[in-house]
């Protein structure tokens, strides 16, 4: 095992929450549950707190009345007591058993290691839907992502970059939109490979909705995964947040088709990735 892997391990990842607590108890997966209620992904202020308090303290803290968080002002608090007052995770632990998910902590067996090198972004737990093992297919697998308004050249492009990394072995990661995402998708489905839909929604509710059927499959063939709770909704902080959990997951991104400003820029900037053709360049051909 090398010094990196032991920095991956199980026990590392329960050294970066409360000493002490064990990775994967009742007590902390359930808090944990309630906190993706409560709080917004990669913030790094809440993974701070998290870090300090561990789990349990943290969603203790936000339900009752004790002393205001550090850097969080009198708003941010009401609004943070008030969701963790109505967070329910047992029922939200219920329904995604209902829809075929289950929620992988940091520490458990499928924990995919790579995540922790996010630091406090590292996402309080991941809702996973489908049956392989998250930890086990993120070992082998390439994020393919680009534009939603893509070209029939991007389209064409990311077909066969998802259809030749299947055939190849290799896990093919994306965001489940329009365009780009749902190119790569298809692509990997249609070549017999593995593909995993990372969404910024709750699993069980899936986005954009003209994908309905495509993330129903993906989830028979593969893995549908998000940091939010069943039933929740997407917001544009959510897509960009939930970009960093399709780097960090995955060997490596490949950006086949996107525009200087497009979000799915913001996959790639964290390395090891693979660049494809930007949008200006495909419409010139």
């Amino acid at each position: 095992m090398t010094a990196r892997d032991k920095d991956r391990s199980p026990a590392r990842a329960r050294e970066l929450d409360e000493p002490g607590q064990a990775g994967n108890d009742a007590a902390e997966r359930m808090a944990r549950a309630g906190l993706t209620r409560v709080l917004e992904p990669g913030d790094p202020r809440s993974g701070q707190w998290l870090r300090r308090l561990g789990p349990v303290a943290l969603f203790q803290r936000l339900r009752g009345e004790g002393p205001s968080l550090p850097g969080a002002t009198a708003g941010r608090m009401a609004g943070l007591r008030s969701r963790a007052r109505d967070a329910r995770p047992e029922l939200d632990l219920a329904a995604a058993r209902r829809a075929g998910a289950r929620f992988v902590c940091p520490g458990d067996s499928e924990w995919p290691a790579q995540l922790d090198d996010l630091g406090d972004a590292r996402p309080l737990g991941l809702w996973v839907r489908g049956t392989p093992s998250l930890r086990f297919w993120a070992l082998r697998s390439v994020a393919l992502v680009g534009a939603r308004a893509c070209t029939d050249y991007g389209a064409h492009a990311a077909g066969l970059f998802g259809a030749g990394l299947a055939e190849q072995g290799w896990v093919v990661v994306s965001g489940g939109a329009y365009g780009i995402d749902g190119a790569a998708h298809r692509a990997a489905l249609g070549a017999g490979g593995a593909t995993v839909a990372v969404l910024a929604c709750g699993v069980d509710s899936p986005y954009p909705r003209g994908h309905t059927q495509l993330i129903a499959r993906i989830a028979e063939q593969g893995l549908v995964v998000s940091e939010l709770p069943p039933g929740d909704h997407p917001t544009p902080s959510r897509f960009v947040r939930r970009n960093r959990v399709i780097a960090a997951l995955t060997r490596g991104t490949v950006v086949v088709e996107a525009a200087h400003r497009s979000g799915a820029l913001s996959t790639a900037r964290a390395p090891p990735c693979v660049w494809g053709v930007p949008s200006w360049e495909s419409q010139a051909r």
